[in-house]
């Protein structure tokens, strides 16, 4: 009997937190326990770097093709208006969650913080005003295409894409026949290989799962215990009350189809840390398994892995008032309306790499004058918490696109 590939990715995900555990037990430092590490990381990190080398490609054929095909049913214009809507309410819902639950539970209150000294000590960070931000930020969205896709660039990649995409429509389609066709066939080509790719996701997974497991500090996680808790369950509640709510109200999905057909990239999203990297199995079981219009799925995807972060802006609104709680200080709601903002604002700038929120939330930190040093204190931890709020950013990206997709075909 043929074992499908649902099965093989749910197996692969026990036995590799199972596996975790057990390494952790024998302790990191075995002989044995440092073999194995070594072959997960090496195999965790080939899979990995299969995704990222797949990634630039998908991207740019997927955005650009997407526009090109959508001008024939004159749903353009609807579908980027829906999905930016989408995106920026389920984040600043996202973010609200955050700032109550944080609120009411208060973790670091009472916690005392010279544990953490030696971390803040020896922790550097640049300052970055709000205007080098946004400077920093509007300075990489127009970068040479070549350059960008070299470099691996999501950003860039995606702003060049969108203005291939607008003008093999202006140009009409005679003019762009040619290239429109080429640029198809070269996406399912891509497709292929994704396919390929899609083969070894239980071994990449087992790896991924088995290292992130064993190399957790217990001792840490007790002395956060509070703020881990508050984070991850303001996270889960946003991902399977909040979005699935959305999915019911705007849209006839069954979720047990839904959660049938987005496993694998959850899965994924949880063991890569990384929704960029995670993106071609996102677009292929939105495509294959939920039956999404490829064109659709190749524009609200790709915007969605690049600007749409709940989990990402959550946790930045919850650290900064957790690390509040830690100095001291009481923020008031004027304070708490910048941090919402700004939130909001550093995770659309927030790449989609493993622990890219730690990187913008000193933006957020500096916005109410709190000291950027006190990120260090959760560097150790965050490997968890982004897996967690990596699977609900993806889960996010996912039924946005379902609704664009029940709101524009339906019409089209």
């Amino acid at each position: 009997m043929k074992i499908s590939l649902n099965t093989k990715i749910l197996i692969a995900a026990v036995l590799g937190v199972t596996c975790g555990f057990i390494i952790a037990g024998l302790g990191t430092e075995t002989k044995a326990a440092s073999i194995a590490l070594y072959w997960c990381g090496l195999v965790g990190g080939l899979f990995v770097n299969l995704l990222k080398m797949i990634l630039i490609p998908l991207v740019f054929t997927s955005i650009a093709v997407g526009i090109a095909n959508l001008r024939e049913h004159s749903q353009m214009e609807k579908v980027w208006k829906l999905s930016l809507f989408y995106y920026i309410s389920t984040t600043a819902l996202a973010v609200i969650l955050g700032l109550s639950v944080v609120n009411i539970f208060k973790p670091g209150v009472g916690l005392e913080i010279t544990m953490f000294k030696d971390a803040m000590l020896s922790f550097n960070t640049q300052s970055l005003t709000i205007s080098e931000f946004a400077e920093n930020f509007l300075s990489q969205l127009f970068i040479n295409p070549f350059a960008a896709m070299a470099q691996g660039m999501v950003l860039p990649t995606i702003t060049f894409a969108i203005l291939l995409g607008i003008a093999l429509v202006v140009s009409g389609e005679h003019k762009a026949q040619v290239v429109i066709k080429g640029l198809n066939e070269f996406f399912d080509l891509i497709m292929m290989i994704v396919g390929w790719i899609m083969e070894i996701l239980p071994y990449g997974i087992f790896a991924l799962l088995t290292k992130l497991v064993a190399t957790q500090d217990p001792s840490l996680f007790a002395a956060l215990g509070k703020f881990i808790l508050v984070v991850i369950g303001a996270t889960l509640f946003h991902g399977f009350i909040t979005l699935p709510l959305l999915l019911k109200i705007f849209t006839s999905q069954s979720l047990k189809t839904y959660y049938l057909g987005v496993r694998e990239a959850l899965v994924t999203a949880f063991s890569t840390s990384s929704s960029s990297a995670t993106l071609p199995v996102t677009y292929r079981c939105m495509k294959d398994n939920l039956g999404v219009n490829k064109d659709v799925a190749g524009f609200v995807l790709p915007l969605g892995a690049t600007i749409n972060m709940d989990g990402t802006a959550m946790y930045e609104a919850v650290a900064a008032i957790f690390i509040a709680n830690l100095v001291g200080l009481d923020l008031n709601i004027a304070q708490q309306l910048i941090v919402f903002s700004m939130a909001i604002l550093a995770s659309i700038g927030a790449p989609g790499i493993p622990s890219a929120g730690m990187v913008t939330m000193v933006m957020v930190l500096q916005a109410v004058g709190l000291p950027v040093e006190a990120v260090a204190i959760l560097y150790p931890i965050d490997r968890l918490l982004d897996a967690v709020r990596t699977m609900v950013n993806v889960k996010g990206d996912t039924i946005g696109a379902l609704i664009v997709d029940k709101y524009t075909s339906s019409s089209s």
